[in-house]
């Protein structure tokens, strides 16, 4: 017969727990995490005393109450002193920040990066150098509790060992997190993870999916990505790879060539050269804003545009289709460039829809595009950056102060 927890593992659960509630609530009252969390008040004043000698959170009194009587204290997260490290590798852009709990970003680098031939050092170099710019900037007093990386191709469990990226061209088993870690020499390993799956928890802990169990978020960049949450967990499959949605055959018979070498691929009939040719622009602009530039165009009145925009958004409502009717979601979120071409192609996505989701499926649907925009998958890997302190509060901060 298995004993239940232990008193200790009780109070590690409880302080996680609370500092989890401030972390992506904000400034908290101490009779708000009394109702949120189900504890007494002398319980949530213990973890908060434990949580504040640690330095992780500070208690406050409200600046306006309204009410009478004696205010509760209200629990704000250490944003300047406890902090991670997020990175952002895209197909075509470089993105460092520092965030501090709480999800305030302090400091932030990004460059171009350009498209071709992928090389390991072209991407760990200038990460490692922004990282470390960073860091010297940093008073003396501050902690850094994790580093975390969204990558644009599929990575395993726990390894962070990249095994494939059709947009990236050469990637095959690269050992980004080794690499980084050793670059960065904090002391921390570096955790990795896809940019869409960690878009998509982003969405669901501080965007447009706040509160919803069941989502599914489709990231458009050059291709297309995805993360499925089923019951508030990620669907990562047997060995992390769930999700690639942007590689379901959507078009078999007459279907574009995709980059990962099959045809008709939901990324190779609605990814950034579908439409870009389709409008007749590829080639002398590429990238978001050649994208946004195209859907401008159609909702400004260019007809080939609007053609092209419409085909897409058919292909698009196929694809949401399909997805409504495997995972029953009751969010379908559209980011990165998606969101403006499912915005500007909403009316063919919905009449797919209507022909092709199952009815029940489909009733209490709701579609929205992403309240995080670009900074999704940065936002996502700061969010993996902090979910070991946030497991285990004390531990990892006395880990990382040593």
């Amino acid at each position: 017969m298995r004993a239940g927890p232990s008193q200790e593992e009780i109070r590690r659960h409880n302080l996680g727990a609370l500092l989890r509630h401030v972390h992506l609530s904000g400034p908290t009252s101490r009779a708000e995490l009394t109702s949120r969390m189900g504890l007494n008040r002398s319980t949530i004043m213990a973890l908060t005393a434990d949580l504040t000698a640690a330095g992780l959170v500070r208690e406050e009194l409200p600046r306006e109450t309204g009410r009478a009587g004696r205010p509760s204290l209200v629990v704000r997260p250490e944003s300047a002193r406890v902090y991670v490290f997020a990175l952002d590798v895209g197909v075509d852009r470089l993105v460092a920040a520092r965030v501090g709990l709480g999800g305030t970003i302090l400091d932030r680098r990004e460059t171009v990066r350009r498209r071709g031939d992928f090389s390991l050092e072209e991407i760990v170099g200038p990460l490692a150098a922004f990282t470390r710019q960073m860091h010297r900037r940093t008073r003396p007093d501050t902690v850094c509790v994790g580093v975390a990386a969204a990558f644009s191709g599929g990575v395993g469990h726990g390894d962070g060992v990249v095994r494939f990226g059709p947009n990236m061209v050469t990637v095959d088993d690269v050992p980004f997190a080794e690499e980084m870690t050793r670059r960065l020499a904090f002391g921390l390993p570096v955790t990795v993870g896809n940019d869409a799956n960690l878009a998509a928890l982003a969405e669901q802990t501080r965007g447009v999916g706040v509160g919803c169990r069941d989502l599914v978020y489709l990231h458009g960049d050059v291709g297309v990505g995805g993360g499925v949450i089923v019951n508030g967990q990620l669907l990562g499959g047997h060995l992390g790879f769930g999700g690639e949605v942007g590689h379901m055959i959507v078009n078999p018979d007459k279907g574009r060539l995709c980059g990962c070498g099959s045809h008709g691929c939901l990324e190779a009939e609605v990814g950034e050269r579908a439409l870009l040719e389709a409008a007749g622009r590829f080639g002398s602009r590429v990238g978001r804003d050649a994208v946004r530039a195209a859907v401008d165009a159609a909702d400004r009145g260019d007809v080939v545009a609007q053609a092209a925009l419409s085909r897409v958004g058919d292909w698009l409502g196929l694809g949401v289709s399909n997805l409504v009717n495997l995972f029953n979601p009751e969010m379908v979120v559209f980011g990165g460039t998606l969101r403006e071409i499912y915005l500007g192609s909403a009316a063919q996505v919905r009449s797919r829809l209507a022909l092709d989701a199952l009815a029940p499926c489909r009733e209490q649907l709701r579609l929205r595009t992403s309240a995080l925009g670009d900074d999704a998958t940065l936002v996502g890997a700061a969010e993996l950056a902090f979910s070991q302190v946030l497991a285990d509060p004390l531990e990892v901060l006395a880990r990382a102060g040593s």
